[in-house]
C-alpha cells in the first residue's frame, strides 16, 4: 500500500482511523433528519454500524477512505470526511470521489471545507491521483458550496443510479478538481 498517512491533521482538526467508540455519535448523526436531508433516508444504528465497518475495511484496503473526523483540541468525534471509490456504478466511473458527513452541532463552522482540502492534499500529493470528482444532489446547496470553495468546477448533471427513478433527490450535480488545477490554486504542492 502507499506510505500515505491514514491520520492528519488540519488546523483544528484531525483525520484517522475508525475506533469502536466512533460508532454511537456516527449513529447519531445518521438518525438525524437535518444531516440526512439530502439522502433518500435516515440509518437505523444497525445501518450506520454496518457503514462504519465498510469504512473502515475500505480504508485497510486502499489506504484511503471517509477518514474520522475529530477536533483537535476536544478528541470529539464530528463525522468523517474522507476519499473514496464510489460503489455505485457512476456515468464517470471509475473515480475517487471526496465527501463528507458531520454532525449538525459542527455546521457552519467551516470543519468540511478545512477538512477536504487536507483529505484532497493527501489524495493527489500521497496517492498521485488525477483528479478527484464530488456530487451532491442538485438541491443540497450548502454541499456545493464547499465544493466551490475548495475550487472545484461544475461539470453537468445526471441522474443517481442508487437513487430511485422520479426522487426528488436522483439528479445530482457533478464537480471536478484535476491535480492541475489543484496546483494552480494551492501551489504549495
Amino acid at each position: 500500500m502507499s506510505s500515505a498517512p491514514t491520520t492528519f491533521e488540519t488546523e483544528r482538526l484531525k483525520l484517522r482511523h475508525w475506533t469502536a467508540e466512533d460508532f454511537a455519535p456516527f449513529a447519531e448523526l445518521n438518525a438525524d433528519s437535518r444531516v440526512m436531508e439530502y439522502f433518500p433516508a435516515p440509518l437505523s444504528h444497525t445501518e450506520s454500524d454496518a457503514m462504519a465497518i465498510q469504512i473502515q475495511a475500505l480504508i485497510e484496503k486502499r489506504g484511503f477512505g471517509f477518514w474520522a473526523t475529530e477536533i483537535r483540541s476536544t478528541g470529539e468525534f464530528i463525522g468523517f470526511v474522507g476519499l473514496q471509490v464510489p460503489i455505485a456504478e457512476l456515468p464517470f466511473s471509475p473515480c475517487v470521489e471526496i465527501g463528507w458527513r458531520l454532525a449538525y452541532a459542527h455546521w457552519g463552522k467551516g470543519y468540511a471545507t478545512e477538512a477536504a482540502a487536507g483529505a484532497l492534499r493527501v489524495g493527489f500529493e500521497k496517492f498521485n491521483l488525477p483528479e478527484i470528482v464530488s456530487f451532491t444532489p442538485v438541491l443540497n446547496k450548502r454541499s456545493q458550496a464547499v465544493m466551490e470553495k475548495l475550487n472545484m468546477r461544475a461539470d453537468g448533471i445526471f441522474e443517481h443510479p442508487a437513487v430511485p427513478p422520479d426522487h426528488k433527490l436522483r439528479p445530482h450535480r457533478l464537480y471536478r478538481l484535476t491535480f492541475t488545477d489543484w496546483q494552480n490554486h494551492f501551489p504549495h504542492a
